[in-house]
């Protein structure tokens, strides 16, 4: 699947809340990345699958289908296993972290967040990708 980014790379925001996710994307979109958006789990599932991102940034609270639920079906799938997720979500207790990681997210983040700290996060993660599929 060709990739048209002008970084070369494509992030996906699942969140079920507009002014976030849009503000979310505005953001990553004026650091140079392609983003596209889902507003519940299940179009966050879909679009990861065929949209085929370079990193995922995964709301928990969603309608549809749940964060942990969204991101356990990537990770055991072949196809989008090494997408890194970022779990960006009002769910802020050791618990709540613990089964986020548990479901296969790559980090955890909790709202309020610092924008500038996120998008540190996505680069960071975005290079360790790179060095993963270079193995």
């Amino acid at each position: 699947m060709e990739k048209s980014k002008q970084n070369g790379k494509r992030l996906l925001v699942v969140d079920d809340e507009p002014d976030l996710r849009e503000a979310i994307m505005f953001d990553l979109q004026l650091s140079g990345y392609e983003v596209l958006s889902a507003k519940d789990g299940m179009e966050g599932l879909k679009m990861a699958r065929e949209k085929d991102p370079d990193l995922l940034i995964l709301d928990l609270l969603l309608p549809r289908m749940d964060g942990y639920r969204v991101c356990r079906m990537l990770k055991v799938d072949k196809t989008t296993e090494s997408i890194p997720i970022i779990m960006l979500t009002a769910k802020a207790t050791r618990e709540d972290e613990r089964l986020g990681m548990e479901s296969g997210a790559d980090m955890y983040m909790t709202k309020p967040f610092d924008p500038e700290i996120l998008l540190e996060n996505v680069e960071s993660l975005l290079k360790k990708g790179e060095r993963k599929r270079k193995n």
